[in-house]
């Protein structure tokens, strides 16, 4: 299958985004709890992370904690926060050395005072970092984000920075915690659900969707490929005709 795929810049996606869904399920079918699904899951970011820095995948961004998994047991959420920690320490050598910026999109003033701090250090030791722009969603939720920006937005008019007739995509972008990213041209979802479950709303406007029933412990480069090579079978029109595209082509 890797053959197949065309490992040129012009027919890959900028950015990929990931929900990687079936942690759980997948702990579950070999009767463990649900955080083990979480640890074996941290093998597969590692994989499709290397991958798309080897492939020149300019930003990947991965669902990790969405503003609704508050309302998991409390156990779990306690261990996921203490898995991304740990992960996060464990991590910081490859992610200097693999040139990889990390950038954190979501309320992450909200999370436990250890998870902030650790994510405040390790995305300050990467900021200066070149190479691909790996993107965290934590405490993330494509609503809350809107929500957030309007609120940031209606204040500026209160205060006569911003006139309302100004108010275009662009200055909404600008107010997005994705500001810094650029919109999702293909967007990932592992373990057999076809949603999008509040994620980027605003940033998957035209992105192309591709769903898995593998389970996300159980995605691999492979898989990836599989994927990819999906992409690059669609023709992305935005808007316009095919022979308009062809034409431009």
């Amino acid at each position: 299958m890797s053959q197949n795929l065309k490992q040129n810049s012009r027919f890959l996606p900028r950015h990929v985004a990931i929900i990687m869904d079936g942690n759980g399920r997948w702990a579950k079918k070999r009767g463990q709890k649900r955080i083990f699904g979480h640890h074996e899951g941290v093998k597969s970011v590692r994989q499709i992370v290397e991958k798309s820095v080897e492939l020149g995948i300019q930003y990947l961004s991965l669902y990790t904690f969405s503003t609704e998994n508050w309302n998991r047991p409390k156990e779990e959420v306690d261990a996921l926060m203490d898995l991304l920690v740990q992960t996060l320490n464990e991590q910081i050598a490859d992610l200097m050395q693999q040139n990889i910026r990390l950038n954190a999109i979501g309320n992450i003033e909200q999370l436990p005072i250890h998870t902030h701090q650790t994510l405040q250090d390790v995305l300050q030791k990467t900021a200066a970092n070149t190479g691909m722009t790996l993107s965290i969603a934590l405490n993330y939720g494509g609503r809350d984000e809107i929500v957030q920006m309007t609120k940031k937005l209606a204040k500026k008019v209160k205060n006569n920075i911003i006139l309302p007739e100004n108010i275009d995509e662009n200055k909404i972008n600008l107010h997005l915690y994705s500001h810094n990213l650029p919109d999702v041209d293909f967007m990932i979802r592992t373990g057999g659900e076809k949603r999008i479950s509040n994620f980027l709303l605003w940033k998957i406007a035209y992105a192309e969707l591709y769903f898995t029933d593998i389970l996300w412990p159980d995605f691999d480069k492979q898989h990836y490929y599989e994927a990819l090579a999906d992409y690059q079978k669609r023709e992305r029109r935005f808007g316009k005709t095919s022979e308009q595209i062809n034409h431009e082509g």
